[in-house]
């Protein structure tokens, strides 16, 4: 993999992470367009898990808030 390819990859599950489209879906076509393999998926599975990272140090206070609430 090259630092273009992973980039451009980043920047299409960054953007489209927020949106309500399919990030993976996205990921996936454009891993397509740009000839990327990904065996095992296991690019795909850090860089949704990097996703799924931010979201919850964005959300941290009100996750807290939830759990402190229950």
């Amino acid at each position: 993999m090259t630092l273009l390819a992973a980039a451009l990859l980043g920047i299409v599950q960054g953007v489209t992470e927020f949106l309500p489209v399919s990030s993976t879906a996205h990921l996936l076509l454009v891993r397509e367009a740009i000839g990327f393999e990904d065996p095992g998926g296991v690019f795909t599975v850090m860089i949704q898990l990097g996703s799924i990272l931010a979201v919850m140090w964005l959300y941290r206070a009100k996750i807290v808030h939830v759990l402190r609430g229950l």
